[in-house]
């Protein structure tokens, strides 16, 4: 793993704005979440996983230097430090020992194009359908099955639902929505490597593996 460095430089605040919005929303689903910082040629990428949609999240930034970088972090912490420098430079925290996840990351490399899927609007109206959908199904659950373990069996069975006849499961799109990513009018692509999927906005991306879709599933890319 690359030694860390002491600090690093946004190109400029607005980067630092959307990178704190981002670990903000990681936080509220794990307040104890881990991500990986790996920087080069320029750009940073924060991988993230929040634990309620079984996906990876990834929030890129510019940086005013090409420093190489490569550490897993507290998401707490380093809000805090890009909070505390309130500008275009943030101290990286001190590295911590890392999730499984966190050491085995989609490809950088070999990603193309699938088309058909539908456009952010569509997407979203599929997302507040199967979240109307859920809320009525727990309603209508007698009072000896309304637990959570019936409850887990409803989410996993709408959200394991795939969209517009891609592989993507709708639990992708959701997390993209409730991460920020997905936004009304900006454009959305369906990217595949091997058996991962990319849900790529100009916001951040969500990554899931297809094959298991009942949880995320990785293979070592070498890099960690």
């Amino acid at each position: 793993m690359t030694v860390p460095v002491q600090s690093l430089h946004f190109a400029d605040a607005r980067e630092a704005e959307d990178l704190a919005a981002f670990l903000a929303r990681l936080i509220h689903y794990d307040r104890a979440a881990a991500v990986r910082l790996q920087a080069g040629a320029g750009a940073l990428a924060v991988f993230g996983r929040p634990p309620s949609f079984e996906v990876l999240a990834i929030r890129t930034a510019r940086l005013g230097d090409t420093v190489e970088l490569d550490v897993t972090v507290s998401a707490g912490e380093l809000l805090e430090c890009i909070g505390a420098e309130g500008g275009a430079e943030f101290t990286v925290p001190a590295a911590v020992t890392g999730p499984p996840w966190a050491g085995l990351l989609p490809p950088r490399g070999g990603w193309r194009e699938i088309s058909g899927l539908p456009q952010a609007s569509a997407m979203q109206g599929a997302v507040a359908a199967a979240v109307a959908e859920f809320r009525a199904r727990d309603a209508q659950l007698p009072a000896e099955r309304r637990t959570r373990a019936e409850r887990d069996r409803i989410g996993r069975e709408i959200w394991s639902r795939t969209v517009a006849g891609s592989k993507l499961p709708l639990r992708a799109v959701h997390a993209a929505q409730s991460l920020g990513f997905l936004r009304p009018g900006a454009p959305v692509a369906l990217l595949s490597a091997g058996a991962w999927l990319r849900l790529r906005t100009p916001f951040g991306s969500i990554v899931v593996r297809t094959s298991g879709l009942g949880g995320l599933t990785m293979t070592p890319t070498g890099r960690g």
